[in-house]
């Protein structure tokens, strides 16, 4: 009796001290990327080696909440892949100059980081597409070796860096090798390789360098089988005016506004006016499938790093060309740093990072967020809110429009000069202000005021 006594005594002792199982708490599974999802879209462009300063995955990930905040939906991870050493450009190489389509750039994790990192976005409702690098290769690219027919050569059958048809003469990409889409087993190889990430980690797309530089017939062979594993976004870098035109565009879910981010910077500095924004409405904007989405932005990983930082390229202008790209029809798209005003040009081929100290930028794009992605009028895509220019009396420097779907309506007024001015308008109507909600009134009997630069997002 005693020894069964003790032996229950022990027993129950031994069930205290063992740690309790928690059962563990499965996310939802995020449903694929549907039309609403890239309507109400805004995209990310995320520089990993640059966002933190361990340039990590995992350092990265610890930041998606903040990026989540503002609103975005489509999280764009710049090439996550091993980079080239032979001919490599400055102490790191270019993100571009790819050694191995199927690996993970040993400076910023390991898959496994990645994947943890691709979930987590997944568990806070973001999209992930890869950077694609289709149009050429690092020099240490095993096909280098393996197979040089996949590759375009000289008259003296070395293989080259890429071309500009324009010129004939290298664009100076010399840390990089051009491949040739005549060989169709260099086709297979590419399709296999792009396909591969999306059923190994579950990525939901891609936005395709240089896009422009591909035959159509790829994509017409690739895309169509990366539907078959799931639905996916894919951005191309390109635009009508590339070669392919708005033929090549219809293989892609978005593509840029290069001649509207252009445009506006040309406003800026005085060498366009607002009638100029109404003429690339008509003439560009509204020549594409409605379906076709355009990216609005004024950054980039291009524009930061050679033509200059949103302070540079737009100065007092940056907050109202901000408030455009998610009033106006079309996908906003915000590059590393932007959130943060920054200030910096960042180094390309080396270790750089940013201070990420959130102030008045910050808020700004988090209430634009929260607009674009709570009202239907600011919806793009097929079923669009409609745009209705509104006419005022400064027609070359103020710039007026109405989105309306649903019963829902937003007004953007800006002053897209540096100028005080004063102007009347025959719209009428009373709304409340974005940022406070306080009453504003519209009427044809006022003349308005506004500083340089100023803007108005009224909603219903």
């Amino acid at each position: 009796m005693k020894k069964t006594l003790l032996f229950l005594c022990g027993l129950l002792l031994l069930n205290c001290q063992q740690p309790k199982t928690v059962s563990k708490v499965q996310s939802t599974p995020l449903m694929p990327i549907s039309e609403l999802d890239m309507a109400k879209g805004i995209l990310y462009e995320a520089n990993i080696r640059q966002f933190t300063n361990e340039g990590t995955f995992n350092a990265f990930a610890k930041e998606l909440p903040q990026i989540k905040a503002l609103g975005v939906n489509i999280l764009w991870l710049m090439p996550t892949y091993p980079i080239s050493t032979i001919k490599s450009k400055g102490p790191l190489g270019s993100y571009y100059a790819v050694s191995d389509y199927k690996g993970v750039n040993p400076e910023y994790g390991t898959l496994e980081d990645l994947k943890a990192l691709v979930n987590q976005a997944h568990d806070l409702g973001m999209y992930v597409i890869f950077d694609w690098v289709p149009g050429h290769t690092g020099w240490d690219h095993v096909w280098i070796e393996s197979n040089p027919e996949f590759y375009l050569k000289n008259e003296a059958g070395e293989i080259i860096d890429p071309i500009d048809p324009r010129t004939g003469q290298s664009f100076g990409w010399t840390d990089v090798a051009d491949l040739d889409y005549d060989n169709q087993a260099m086709r297979t190889a590419m399709k296999e390789a792009m396909l591969y990430w999306v059923k190994e980690v579950d990525i939901d797309g891609y936005r395709v360098d240089q896009a422009y530089a591909v035959p159509m017939g790829f994509y017409e062979d690739v895309f169509p089988a990366m539907k078959e594993i799931k639905p996916v976004f894919l951005l191309g870098e390109t635009d009508a005016n590339h070669p392919g035109g708005m033929e090549h565009l219809k293989n892609f879910n978005a593509s840029y506004d290069f001649p509207g981010h252009h445009l506006t910077k040309d406003i800026v500095h005085g060498h366009k006016t607002v009638m100029d924004y109404a003429k690339h409405r008509e003439n560009f904007i509204l020549k594409h499938d409605p379906a076709h989405l355009l990216l609005n932005f004024v950054s980039s990983h291009d524009e930061n790093a050679w033509a200059g930082t949103v302070e540079e390229l737009y100065g007092d202008a940056a907050h109202a060309m901000m408030a455009l790209n998610y009033t106006a029809p079309g996908l906003p798209f915000l590059y590393s740093g932007v959130e943060y005003d920054l200030d910096k040009r960042l180094l390309f081929f080396e270790k750089d990072s940013f201070p990420r100290v959130a102030g008045e930028t910050y808020q700004l794009l988090k209430q634009l967020g929260e607009l674009k992605v709570n009202h239907p009028s600011l919806h793009a895509g097929k079923d669009a809110g409609k745009f209705r220019a509104i006419e005022t009396s400064l027609k070359d420097k103020v710039l007026a429009f109405e989105r309306s779907k649903e019963g829902d309506t937003i007004v953007f007024i800006a002053n897209m000069s540096r100028d005080h001015i004063g102007f009347t308008s025959p719209y009428n109507g009373e709304f409340m202000r974005y940022q406070d909600d306080k009453a504003k009134r519209l009427s044809f009997s006022y003349e308005y005021r506004m500083k340089p630069w100023e803007f108005w997002i009224l909603k219903k």
